[in-house]
């Protein structure tokens, strides 16, 4: 049910044309009340796509009734066209809908510097409006996906007797200020959009801005959440924080899971530090050395990049007052050596990394995937 799981909520998915392949490439969800509260979050990337600049007008006052997304075209550096695109493509959905254009976020995803298919795309969004259900939602998720091997969902519901859904894409450029996603999120809690931008902001912080896959921040970045209050609670906001961050982790793990071509999913946890930004600073360090995700690529306990990274950080630590461990094993304390590397076992796909900084009380999870032959070969060939 994923997006449509919240009362309220009708979604689809149809193929357009947009892409070589034929598959979905335009996906519309639509808030049928009574409640139109909705925020959003984008990439901090100062190269922004049309999509982008368009939505953050949209989000400015809170409400939002539709949002229409197309894969296969970015729609970014498309010059004065390009934006006209997006606008039609708002009025489009809006003439359907029956609402106002100013209330449609739109968003893009797909190859940089190519304009999109007008004529097909507003087809498409057509097509999608004729389609809108409630069963519709897994299709929508579907559409979206560009590089994708999977469609990324996820569901919460609460006792109180309100739902969140949630749908994703995205498989690679994974780097903070976001990563190279799509994401709606829905509920049927009766929320203002007050509280859903401070819950989602709260919520992104700590999933979606730790995912730091190449480094690369990607230009089209949204993650929205819109509220049909259809479900006629007031939810305690504590619960709904904790659910929407669930929902939002889920959706992370699911997106660095089906990294281009990854062979391993590595958490990097670090302890100890003097301030949560510290540890952050220290886990990315890690996260974007390339000798390091190499390493772990080739199933080599090699601890000694891990400790040359957290070096290049500004982080507060002394150099030789540091624990390292990989998948619970202690490879190294207080600067030495400590159990033999040959104990690590690499060949699961999951990687732990412990670094323990013996500074402070504050700590940070990011979350990164190994550099694979795969990988740069997906990257190296994908506008052809």
């Amino acid at each position: 049910m994923t997006v449509t799981v919240a009362k309220g909520f009708v979604a689809a998915g149809v193929a357009a044309g947009l892409k070589k392949s034929g598959n979905r490439d335009v996906a519309l969800v639509v808030n049928q009340g009574p409640l139109k509260s909705a925020a959003a979050v984008f990439t901090t990337n100062r190269c922004l796509a049309n999509p982008v600049l368009w939505s953050k007008q949209v989000i400015a006052d809170g409400e939002v009734e539709a949002i229409i997304l197309n894969s296969g075209g970015a729609n970014c550096y498309t010059g004065p066209e390009g934006f006209q695109t997006t606008h039609a493509t708002a009025e489009k959905v809006a003439e359907l809908l029956g609402v106002s254009a100013g209330d449609v976020l739109v968003c893009s995803t797909g190859l940089i510097g190519d304009q999109l298919d007008r004529p097909k795309l507003l087809a498409g969004v057509e097509a999608a409006a004729a389609a809108l259900g409630t069963d519709q939602g897994q299709v929508a998720a579907e559409a979206i996906m560009t590089t994708d091997s999977v469609a990324k969902t996820s569901v919460r519901t609460s006792p109180a007797g309100w739902a969140i859904g949630g749908m994703a894409k995205g498989a690679g450029m994974l780097a903070p200020g976001l990563a190279t996603m799509l994401v709606v999120i829905t509920t049927d809690a009766d929320l203002e959009s007050d509280v859903l931008d401070a819950t989602l902001r709260n919520a992104t912080r700590v999933t979606f801005d730790r995912l730091d896959s190449d480094g690369c921040m990607s230009t089209n970045d949204t993650v929205a959440l819109m509220a049909s209050g259809a479900s006629a609670v007031k939810p305690d906001v504590q619960e709904f924080q904790r659910l929407l961050t669930e929902v939002c982790k889920d959706l992370a793990i699911q997106l660095l899971g089906d990294a281009e071509g990854s062979s391993h999913d590595i958490a990097i946890a670090v302890t100890g530090a003097a301030s949560e930004s510290d540890a952050v600073e220290v886990g990315r360090s890690v996260a974007r050395n390339n000798l390091f995700k190499a390493a772990i690529y080739g199933n080599d306990p090699n601890w000694g990049r891990i400790l040359a990274a957290v070096g290049t950080s500004n982080a507060e630590f002394d150099p030789y007052n540091i624990d390292v461990t990989i998948n619970g094993v202690s490879v190294s304390r207080l600067g030495q050596p400590d159990q033999p590397r040959e104990l690590v076992d690499l060949t699961p796909r999951k990687v732990d990394i412990g670094i323990n900084l013996n500074t402070g009380d504050s700590s940070a999870t990011i979350y990164t995937n190994d550099l694979t032959h795969k990988y740069v070969t997906e990257n190296s060939e994908y506008s052809s």
